[in-house]
């Protein structure tokens, strides 16, 4: 029985292939301009559509935090949000393109990008060519759990998704040194997900839908962590093994959540304010 309940679960889980989505820009207009192809503006679409979920759920820190994705065919060269607009702002056609030495190669505001958010994303990037998204925030719950002892603990199924694959850092003041950089791949590893101890949280995708989907359900985690610590009430934590499976299952390589996940969100934005596809 438990057998047949856990294959149940394995199919709910694996979906439908990336083919048999629905068509994510079907009835919008290419706003996309000369000069820019198209996969590098499917690239800025799904990065701006990010933004904008992150201001829906309520997990930015005003112009502060950032979400960088590297630009299609240029590994040296990634879009990142300008220093100055709010997540809910930000477009397709208003990223700015930077390289890995700091140089910002585009920005049509004219605002250029935070110095600390280049340290923290760059690192990343030079030093992991998996990695095509890196997603940085400042939420109450992250924070909360970057300044527990224990981190981040199996408490619930959000949470065993998790279990054993998080890196964590120790803060040493703000990002902006060479060495900085050296300590935050150093404490990363090869994991996608990792702590940074009395400051937030950082999650690296190897697209922008994976990037979304790990942050969104970290950040679910962290919240309720939170929630039960305040209870008093004492705590059950699972049997010796099942945290690990139930990780294993959400890291499977045929695990194909996101291809209904992403269209459905971007739906949710569109009926809202699709300026973001601008």
């Amino acid at each position: 029985m438990a057998l047949e309940v856990q294959m149940n679960l394995t199919q709910e889980i694996i979906m439908n292939s990336p083919s048999d989505r629905l068509d994510q820009s079907a009835g919008h207009q290419d706003h996309r301009p000369s000069g820019i192809d198209a996969k590098e503006w499917q690239v800025r679409v799904d990065l701006a559509a990010s933004y904008r979920l992150l201001h829906h759920f309520r997990m930015t820190d005003l112009i502060y935090n950032h979400i960088s994705a590297r630009v299609p065919g240029k590994h040296d060269q990634f879009l990142i949000n300008a220093y100055g607009l709010m997540y809910h702002e930000i477009a397709a056609s208003n990223l700015v393109v930077v390289d890995v030495d700091g140089k910002v190669l585009h920005d049509p505001t004219g605002l250029g990008i935070n110095p600390g958010g280049f340290t923290i994303h760059s690192a990343v990037h030079m030093a992991r060519p998996d990695v095509a998204c890196v997603m940085h925030t400042h939420t109450a719950a992250t924070i909360a759990i970057a300044c527990m002892r224990r981190g981040l603990l199996p408490l619930t199924q959000h949470a065993m998704r998790f279990n054993e694959r998080i890196a964590y850092h120790d803060y040493a003041g703000v990002y902006f040194t060479d060495d900085e950089r050296r300590r935050l791949i150093e404490s990363l590893g090869e994991r996608q997900v990792m702590v940074l101890r009395n400051h937030g949280s950082l999650v690296c995708g190897r697209s922008i839908v994976e990037a979304f989907d790990l942050m969104y359900y970290f950040e679910r985690a962290c919240q309720a962590q939170v929630a039960l610590l305040s209870c008093g009430e004492e705590l059950v934590l699972p049997v010796e093994g099942v945290a690990e499976q139930v990780a294993k299952v959400f890291e499977a390589p045929d695990r194909k959540a996101n291809a209904r996940i992403w269209p459905a969100l971007l739906r949710m934005l569109d009926l809202s304010d699709s300026s973001y596809r601008q």
